[in-house]
C-alpha cells in the first residue's frame, strides 16, 4: 500500500474541474501538484454518506482492492471513476479513507494525458 492522494471536500468551484457524472462528483487532478491534493465537490444528488462529503480522506494505492477492503466498514462500494481504475471508500476510526487499484500500468485516474508521478515533483525543503 502506498500514498496516492489527499481528497478534500469543498462546496466551492476550483481550477481544473473534472466532472465525473457517473459518481455525481467534480474533482481536481491530484497529479497536478506535488502533494497529491484532490479537491472534491459532491453534487447535491450524490449518493454518498455525509461523512465522505464533509471529511477529508487519504487515498492509498493497493495491490488487491478486494483484499484491502475485506472485513472493513465500506462507505462506498468498489466503482470505476475512469477506465482501468477501481476505487472504494472505507471508514477507519470514524474517518473516510480510499483504496484504489489500477489494472493498467500508466493511468490517469480522472483526466487525460501522460501520468506525472508524485516523485517527479521537487521535494519541499524541510525547515
Amino acid at each position: 500500500m502506498k500514498f496516492n492522494h489527499l481528497g478534500i471536500p469543498t462546496t466551492e468551484h476550483f481550477e481544473g474541474e473534472i466532472d465525473l457524472p457517473q459518481l455525481h462528483v467534480t474533482v481536481s487532478d491530484h497529479q497536478d501538484n506535488p502533494y497529491g491534493i484532490q479537491w472534491m465537490r459532491y453534487w447535491e444528488d450524490a449518493p454518498v454518506p455525509d461523512l465522505v462529503k464533509t471529511v477529508p480522506h487519504v487515498g492509498f494505492e493497493v495491490d488487491d482492492l478486494d483484499v484491502a477492503i475485506a472485513r472493513q466498514d465500506v462507505l462506498i462500494e468498489p466503482n470505476s471513476p475512469s477506465p482501468g481504475v477501481r476505487v472504494a471508500l472505507i471508514q477507519v476510526r470514524g474517518r473516510p479513507s480510499s483504496c484504489w487499484r489500477s489494472t493498467i500500468k500508466s493511468v490517469r485516474t480522472c483526466s487525460q494525458g501522460p501520468i506525472r508521478a508524485l516523485e517527479s515533483y521537487p521535494r519541499p525543503r524541510r525547515m
